[in-house]
């Protein structure tokens, strides 16, 4: 266990007939189970226990959850620094400490950022968080669907798409089969010159990580895991050009401490930013 949860017990109180009947409280979810993983309140018993089971698999799995946020901390001020101002954050997730918009309005408090989570626990709590927050909305669509979310009124009443964006989906891509540079293709054409990609993907390569044995454990979950090579992580880019130091493992992207730097070490998954032209 990662101890207790302040405002677990809540979430256990939940039922299907109070939350309406697109809420899935009966199977681990993903965004749950990473929000627990993160030391976050917004996850069930049945999330905690597939997640505990997969720490007993392998511990590092705390580990890729927490070098995945890292980097995404790392990547919004790069953006930001870049030029960026506005985010648009796919598979967005639980709610949870350092989230897309306070990384990217502390540096700027011009930046806007929309979440989009086919997740609606997830959407739920993000409007309850930002209903003070003019300049950040959340979404509740299938990424899949890129009409969809680039059409939604809280998507284009808060984004310019003539104008420069970071498209973000980190951690999210491995919960789909087929080719996921299908989908990001589906955004990427729709981005204008100077845009950004961010993204992280689960690994098959890494050799420290009992990644087949956690993998293997998410197939009882609602989004069951798919691993990728790096070659497959690549091709997901398309014509945008990864900046410096390019396909790495999470800890290894442009990290603020060098004397941390852990060459080699994928932590579990591959992570790049890419520029698109």
């Amino acid at each position: 266990m990662l101890g207790e949860h302040v405002g677990a017990a809540n979430w256990d109180s939940f039922d299907e007939e109070s939350l309406g009947a697109e809420f899935d409280l009966e199977r681990p979810n993903a965004a749950r189970m990473y929000d627990y993983w993160l030391g976050g309140a917004a996850n069930l018993a049945v999330d905690r226990e597939l997640a505990d089971r997969m720490i007993a698999i392998d511990p590092a799995v705390v580990d890729i959850a927490r070098a995945n946020r890292s980097f995404l901390r790392r990547a919004v001020r790069f953006c930001v620094a870049n030029g960026i101002r506005q985010f648009l954050d796919l598979g967005s997730g639980i709610p949870t400490v350092g989230n897309v918009h306070e990384i990217a309005q502390r540096a700027d408090p011009a930046c806007r950022v929309a979440y989009v989570d086919t997740e609606a626990i997830a959407v739920a709590h993000s409007r309850q968080l930002l209903r003070h927050n003019p300049l950040a909305t959340a979404t509740h669509a299938d990424l899949r669907d890129a009409d969809a979310v680039l059409t939604a009124p809280t998507v284009t009443g808060l984004l310019d798409f003539e104008q420069p964006v970071a498209l973000l989906a980190l951690m999210v891509l491995q919960y789909f089969p087929g080719n996921p540079g299908d989908i990001i293709a589906r955004y990427r054409q729709r981005l204008a010159p100077g845009s950004f990609l961010v993204i992280s993907h689960l690994t098959s390569e890494e050799r420290e990580i009992d990644m087949a044995g956690l993998t293997k454990a998410t197939s009882t979950a609602s989004t069951p895991a798919y691993l990728r090579s790096r070659a497959e992580f690549g091709t997901i880019f398309g014509d945008a050009q990864p900046v410096d130091p390019g396909i790495v493992g999470a800890p290894d992207w442009r990290p603020d401490d060098p004397h941390e730097h852990h060459t080699g070490s994928h932590a579990g998954s591959y992570v790049a930013v890419a520029r698109i032209p």
